[in-house]
């Protein structure tokens, strides 16, 4: 009985110093990420609006960069009108841009894009765009603001937070394994990403003459992928408060009535 006593106990000693062990491995690893600051963005809170003259950019910057290697497969073009394009100035922008079709015989073409096609994907497939980058399929950038938590501050911080390696200190090369190869980026999960810095001062020429520097890209382009995640965010937001206003009028009409019919009871 005793020895059977004495053995649960190593195994129950054995077992808590596993779970220590590993809690204190799962500390460490928190406490080697950076959170993403936070920002103030204009579409955020319940009155919150898309800042269109941002997120004009932000499609530049998408389309310039992002989309060699970043589908948007939820989109079609004609939705850049509610940007606050006007028709021709879409057509304007996507009249370049070739997309994969079918003839009458039923052969594969390329024929100019039209206002209803979806954005154009940069790889036939997902094998091929996993082929081209180093095994790993860029991800569809449709919802991607919504596909975390801290998505817009996280986007931003990702974009915008690469370290070169003659920057990284001796500690930071050994403890996550960094070669001058390697992509270090401050606030991606384990600091080694497969994708080279996307941004740059001056990447792209913005058509309404604000300066492109890394940031402010990062800012529009983030916009304009909130915008794509959710384009009826501002419709649903009106609607909400449409809702409350009629609500709370509804409640005093209600108690208005209460008063009235039980008056003569008090």
């Amino acid at each position: 009985m005793r020895k059977s006593i004495v053995t649960g106990a190593i195994a129950l000693a054995a077992l808590a110093a596993g779970a220590f062990a590993a809690y204190g491995e799962s500390v460490s690893a928190s406490e080697s990420e950076q959170h993403p600051p936070k920002r103030h963005w204009h579409f955020e809170g319940p009155f919150g609006t898309y800042d269109r003259a941002a997120a004009q950019r932000g499609y530049q910057v998408y389309h310039e960069v992002c989309a060699a290697c970043h589908s948007l497969s939820l989109l079609a073009y004609r939705n850049l009108m509610e940007l606050g394009l006007s028709e021709n100035q879409v057509k304007d922008l996507i009249k370049d841009i070739q997309v994969p079709d079918l003839n009458d015989d039923g052969q594969p073409i390329e024929r100019p894009a039209r206002l209803s096609d979806r954005f154009k994907k940069p790889f036939p497939n997902t094998a091929a765009a996993a082929a081209a980058n180093n095994g790993k399929a860029p991800p569809d950038l449709s919802v991607i603001v919504k596909a975390r938590e801290e998505g817009p501050d996280y986007i931003h911080a990702l974009l915008t937070g690469y370290v070169p390696f003659d920057k990284l200190t001796p500690k930071q090369i050994k403890e996550f394994d960094v070669t001058k190869d390697d992509n270090f980026n401050k606030y991606f999960p384990g600091h080694k990403i497969g994708m080279p810095p996307p941004l740059a001062d001056d990447k792209v020429t913005y058509v309404d003459g604000t300066k492109a520097t890394t940031d402010q890209e990062a800012s529009d382009v983030v916009e304009f992928l909130a915008w794509a995640s959710e384009p009826h965010m501002e419709d649903r937001k009106r609607t909400g408060v449409r809702v409350i206003l009629f609500l709370l009028a509804m409640a005093g009409l209600m108690y208005a009535v209460k008063r009235s019919v039980w008056s003569d009871k008090h």
